[in-house]
């Protein structure tokens, strides 16, 4: 269902080559477990950007949202150090506990970020791809929203990406981030 709900709203951004992640049997990794999945992930994408040869990788910021957006920062890291490129982030999630924030705004604004209002065009085709997340609920008032990007910082993903209650440890699913950075920690010491 994920899939053929990304399918659609790839195609109403005008996006037609699309790839899924697939471990090196040929199994797709479940939502919420990539982290547990780094060994298989993290060549994955590099196999993918070394054949594509983007000029520049784009990620979910480090902010505690969701565990595999949490993961696809991590691997951006790591692929785009290796491969000498260019690594972007945009923030998502403003659904923290303690920590008010409106969407597309960042944790640590103090770093310097391009900030982008999108086109009455670009919000209808927005909208046209968050409807296509019908799983998902509705997703009213986001796309018209400023957009915003930064390169990726150095984070230490050896740590949790905050103090406060993450996300999903809000909504009670079965990872912490003390978890989920152990998961980062155990990848890196494996490979270094």
């Amino acid at each position: 269902m994920r899939e053929k709900e990304a399918r659609l709203a790839l195609e109403a951004l005008g996006i037609t080559h699309v790839e899924f992640l697939k471990t090196r049997s040929g199994e797709s990794i479940i939502d919420q477990q990539l982290f547990e999945r780094l060994s298989d992930a993290v060549p994955a994408v590099s196999d993918v950007v070394t054949r594509i040869r983007p000029d520049a990788v784009l990620t979910l910021a480090y902010e505690g949202g969701h565990p595999d957006h949490d993961s696809c920062s991590f691997i951006t890291s790591i692929v785009a150090r290796e491969q000498s490129l260019p690594a972007w982030e945009m923030p998502i999630e403003p659904l923290f506990k303690k920590v008010q924030r409106k969407w597309q705004t960042l944790l640590q604004p103090a770093q310097p970020a391009i900030t982008i209002r999108p086109t009455s065009e670009e919000i209808d085709r927005k909208q046209r791809a968050l409807d296509a997340y019908a799983s998902q609920g509705s997703f009213t008032g986001i796309a018209n929203v400023e957009e915003r990007f930064r390169p990726l910082p150095a984070y230490d993903y050896t740590r949790r990406p905050h103090h406060d209650v993450l996300n999903y440890e809000s909504w009670q699913w079965k990872m912490t981030g003390d978890q989920v950075s152990a998961a980062f920690e155990t990848y890196l010491a494996a490979h270094d």
